[in-house]
């Protein structure tokens, strides 16, 4: 058991300065892009999937908590939200780069949460405008967005923070992984979650409704560690919003609502991995 400690420490430890690095031009993506990204969903329209699901692939602190302020101000429609929350990959990026995941696989991955959300987004708004075509006033609401990001203190303590933070999450799950790879055995766990269709990327869209980074950091070290499948996977990342949904809750106040984006984002994820399974896709 003191090795299983031991390996997990190591391991996190080797990712700290891709981590730092990789946070680092993160940030410094944010800065510059943060406004003008926010400035285009605004005035996205009913393209606002389109460029939703875009924006949401790039790397940037905190953005879907930026997008549920604007749903929650009617300043972007729930297509639009749900594109959004289906391409953000969280730690997802991070964490791949500073394992030296092939890039092809990477750009693979994000071009089918990108689609995933763009399909959805239009599809979601389509349904909207059909049944219910009472226009609701646009009206802005500044909330404070430092659930995720401290970025007004300058990116590199912003990028520290980062940093530590998902190290100690990466240090936790690792650990919690290496007991139960100890413990149950690595081919009993991987059996249940891979080789039982459907139950996998229920599983795994559970795991991805976590509020915070967590969740991202769970379902990729788990597909690292092949302890889940490429469809596992998607339906995990998928569903992950980080701490947007924690900010959905306290924001919007129309809790039936909530509960409803929620039930959409869970089903998306899940039925897009059962898809994947049923077409026998195991790798990307």
């Amino acid at each position: 058991m003191i090795e299983v400690f031991q390996d997990a420490l190591l391991d996190s430890i080797k990712l700290l300065p891709f981590l730092f690095i990789t946070y680092l031009i993160m940030e410094y993506i944010e800065h510059k892009m943060k406004e003008k990204s926010k400035n285009a969903i605004k005035k996205s329209g009913k393209f606002g999937p389109l460029i939703g699901s875009i924006l949401g692939v790039f790397p940037q602190c905190g953005f879907s908590v930026s997008a549920t302020n604007l749903y929650s101000a009617r300043v972007i429609t729930l297509g639009t939200l749900i594109a959004i929350y289906l391409s953000t990959s969280d730690e997802m990026l991070p964490i791949f780069i500073s394992e030296s995941v092939p890039v092809s696989i990477i750009l693979k991955i994000l071009g089918i949460k990108l689609l995933v959300g763009l399909i959805a987004g239009f599809i979601i708004d389509f349904i909207i405008r059909v049944v219910n075509k009472k226009e609701e006033e646009e009206k802005i609401i500044d909330i404070c967005e430092k659930e995720h990001c401290d970025c007004e203190h300058g990116i590199l303590k912003s990028t520290c923070k980062h940093t530590v933070n998902i190290f100690i999450f990466i240090l936790i799950i690792t650990i919690l992984i290496n007991i139960a790879i100890y413990c149950i055995g690595e081919d009993t766990i991987a059996h249940f979650l891979q080789n039982k269709p459907i139950i996998g990327p229920i599983i795994a869209g559970i795991i991805g409704l976590i509020p915070n980074c967590a969740a991202s950091v769970i379902i990729t070290q788990m597909y690292l560690q092949n302890m889940i499948s490429v469809a596992s996977m998607l339906s995990g990342l998928l569903v992950g919003a980080g701490v947007g949904l924690v900010v959905l809750f306290r924001t919007n106040k129309n809790l039936k609502e909530n509960i409803n984006i929620v039930l959409i984002l869970y089903s998306i994820g899940v039925i897009v991995g059962i898809l994947f399974e049923m077409l026998g896709i195991v790798t990307i």
